[in-house]
């Protein structure tokens, strides 16, 4: 869904590929000259994330902007979504869970990963899932497991959402501690804090990395399944 951000109505989008990414790049600039309102946007490999604000509005959201945000999702309304099987035989609701986030850049910035972990409170996985990014960096990375960690648990119908991770700098900047000096993170981690918005309780809590095996799994794995398993592991 998209997300109200100090830099506009914010929205991350994932494809199978960068094929794909582009072909909706293209349809979505086809609407933008149509509407006459033109988004900004950033595209790494199958991610394209999208900012909307109008300029004639001071730089702020305005009707316009809404109305192109419907639009683009309209695009998709034809492609069925392809749940998991995991989260095929999920129950509706879900009052608690954990979430468990890693990413990871072999390079930083390099090749890219996501890869996150829902677990229900008896610690049965009911999600493990990870997502090559393209060239990204280890923070971003980390940011991005989060963000759809978060999006997946709130799917889900999970109501008091125990977040862990190993990234210090993560947990911190989301507990206020520390402040989030890079603008590169910056719409991220609007986007995050408004998703934590929508939990009825939640909270942020660093692990060493050897608790965060489950997570840290799931990187490797969409990175060597990109890259090949002769690459080293990050």
């Amino acid at each position: 869904m998209w997300q109200t951000t100090k830099h506009g109505l914010y929205k991350q989008f994932n494809f199978a590929d960068f094929r794909e990414a582009f072909a909706f790049m293209t349809r979505v600039a086809g609407l933008a000259e149509e509407m006459n309102h033109h988004p900004r946007w950033e595209n790494e490999w199958n991610v394209v994330q999208i900012w909307l604000i109008s300029h004639e509005a001071g730089g702020n959201i305005s009707d316009k902007d809404h109305q192109l945000a419907a639009a683009i999702d309209g695009l998709l309304e034809e492609k069925p979504a392809e749940p998991t099987v995991a989260t095929a035989a999920l129950p509706l609701k879900l009052e608690r869970a954990k979430l468990y986030g890693d990413g990871g850049s072999r390079g930083n910035p390099g090749p890219s990963a996501s890869g996150y972990v829902i677990l229900d409170m008896n610690d049965k996985i009911l999600v493990d899932k990870g997502v090559y990014l393209g060239i990204t960096t280890n923070n971003q990375a980390e940011y991005t497991a989060l963000k759809l960690g978060l999006e997946e648990a709130h799917k889900m119908g999970v109501r008091e959402l125990e977040v862990y991770m190993d990234s210090l700098l993560v947990i911190n900047q989301m507990k206020g501690i520390f402040k989030v000096k890079n603008r590169d993170l910056w719409p991220l981690h609007d986007a995050i804090q408004q998703l934590s918005k929508q939990f009825a309780k939640i909270s942020f809590t660093h692990v060493p990395r050897e608790l965060n095996k489950l997570a840290d799994a799931a990187v490797n794995r969409a990175l060597d399944e990109e890259l090949g398993t002769h690459r080293a592991k990050f």
